[in-house]
């Protein structure tokens, strides 16, 4: 599992899924878009949904738990910056969800 850290706070994800949120949060800040972060929680944090600012001041730390990098889906990473840009901010899925996500919106 990798780690986001953020305002002080520890928010862990799997590294592939990092990885893909990574590049996708990385192009957001490269062209000066803040979003809201949004995710499920898991049964472990107490259920509910979690949502974190994201802008160019925001300090963001992103630590891997593996040593390598996965091959990037860009297919994934389009639809993390796509959703960013909607009215809820990016919402966290998994690689098959971003795929129906592309088949029934592209």
């Amino acid at each position: 599992m990798g780690h986001i850290m953020y305002d002080g706070h520890d928010y862990q994800f799997e590294d592939r899924l990092l990885s893909h949120m990574r590049a996708a949060i990385c192009q957001k800040l490269r062209r000066n878009e803040p979003f809201f972060l949004n995710w499920d929680r898991s049964t472990s944090d107490g259920h509910g949904r979690m949502a974190i600012w994201i802008s160019p001041a925001t300090s963001l730390t992103v630590r891997y738990s593996g040593g390598r990098q996965p091959d990037i889906n860009p297919v994934w990473v389009r639809v993390l910056e796509d959703t960013a840009s909607q009215q809820y901010g990016m919402q966290v899925m998994t690689e098959v969800q971003a795929e129906r996500y592309a088949k029934d919106h592209y």
